[in-house]
């Protein structure tokens, strides 16, 4: 175990991080990713402990003095980094129906977790805890006080883990205190949001009370008409038609025809000639580029624009579309293509940088964890 005021040397973590259909696990020693193991498929509590056990396995020869756990969703439960005990656990069952693809994943990694290293501490880093503070006018929804006040209906936003990250590279490429900047990210991924930040507290973002809402993803719809919803749900299709529907057939997927949600294929598709394919990235970029021109107005200035998450680093074709639809912002296409590393990818001279951080979830996890375990001069 680590002692009190240790920072990342000695200190390694496990990280554990669930997707909607897909598992992520890194070993964080010292401040760097030591090992790491990717499954894409969806985790259930009879698949959770041979995962983790295959990849302890790995490591008998070395101490984990804590185990990290994203947890998309912390509701009004968990705003912040918080130790796993039986009672967190417990009413974390109670709100799985705030992220249903990604809540009982988490949750069942956490049960193998803490049963196969049950000496350590296990800390819940929610995505949603980067936004708990934000403003009121863009955390609250025009709806009834009652059902606000009963249900907690507000803005939580997601993806604070990767826009965390990604504030502080930021801030170093600029070479400027976070406390001074104002910035737009987007974290384009399976799952994509876009997030207005100053002086790095967030300010509004794209997600809302679920991670369904926003910008069109991979397989999720991202906003839609309220009205067209109960129109479907009045005798034309069933809650759970609808749920599916909105939550794993719509997106790049079913604008696309149901080709693919991977704008890799997408790419490639339309320069084939596919209609469909060459409409969903056009829809696609055009509301990632709407959401970033919205959150530009949160700011006072706006100091960089800066792309994260799998497609954000990794599909120079979707950030020139982005950014040509923004030269009113005064940003520019990036010039080149991909980059072996984090930096500014604009033009020289561009009035708005545009950066490129490579996403790291997993860092920013165990960094959180052992802040949370061991203060704020832990985890670097």
């Amino acid at each position: 175990m680590l002692e009190q005021g240790q920072e990342w040397a000695g200190a390694a973590v496990l990280t554990v991080n669930a997707g909607s259909s897909s598992l992520r696990l890194d070993l964080v020693d010292g401040g760097a990713v030591v090992d790491s193991a990717r499954s894409e498929r969806a985790v259930d509590p009879g698949s959770a402990r041979a995962e983790l056990s295959e990849f302890l396995g790995r490591h008998l020869d070395r101490d984990v003095g804590a185990v990290a756990h994203r947890l998309v969703h912390g509701g009004a439960l968990v705003t912040g980094p918080a130790v796993a005990d039986d009672e967190l656990v417990a009413a974390l069952r109670g709100i799985t129906g705030l992220a249903p693809l990604h809540l009982p994943p988490a949750l069942a990694l956490v049960d193998a977790a803490r049963e196969l290293l049950p000496a350590v501490p296990h800390v819940l880093c929610p995505d949603t805890a980067f936004h708990a503070g934000l403003p009121a006018t863009a955390a609250a929804y025009a709806l009834p006080r009652a059902w606000r006040e009963k249900y907690g209906l507000r803005r939580y936003g997601f993806h604070g883990l990767s826009y965390a990250w990604a504030v502080d590279r930021a801030a170093e490429l600029l070479g400027r205190p976070v406390t001074e900047l104002g910035l737009v990210l987007t974290h384009l991924g399976g799952g994509a949001s876009v997030c207005a930040v100053s002086g790095g507290r967030s300010l509004d973002t794209s997600m809302g009370f679920t991670p369904l809402d926003g910008v069109p993803m991979s397989k999720r719809s991202g906003s839609v008409d309220p009205g067209l919803l109960l129109w479907l749900l009045d005798g034309r299709l069933t809650l759970d038609e609808v749920r599916d529907g909105l939550e794993r057939e719509s997106g790049l997927l079913g604008l696309s025809g149901g080709r693919s949600g991977d704008t890799r294929d997408l790419v490639a598709a339309e320069r084939d000639g596919d209609e469909d394919a060459a409409l969903a990235l056009r829809v696609f970029c055009h509301r990632v580029s709407r959401e970033i021109a919205a959150a530009a107005t949160s700011l006072g200035r706006l100091d960089a624009l800066v792309f994260t998450g799998e497609i954000g680093w990794n599909q120079p074709e979707v950030r020139e579309a982005v950014c040509r639809r923004l030269r009113l912002l005064g940003v520019e296409p990036p010039v080149g293509g991909n980059r072996p590393d984090d930096g500014v990818i604009s033009p020289a001279g561009t009035a708005v940088p545009v950066l490129l951080v490579e996403p790291h979830e997993e860092l920013q996890l165990a960094r959180e964890c052992l802040r949370e375990l061991y203060g704020p001069a832990a985890g670097g």
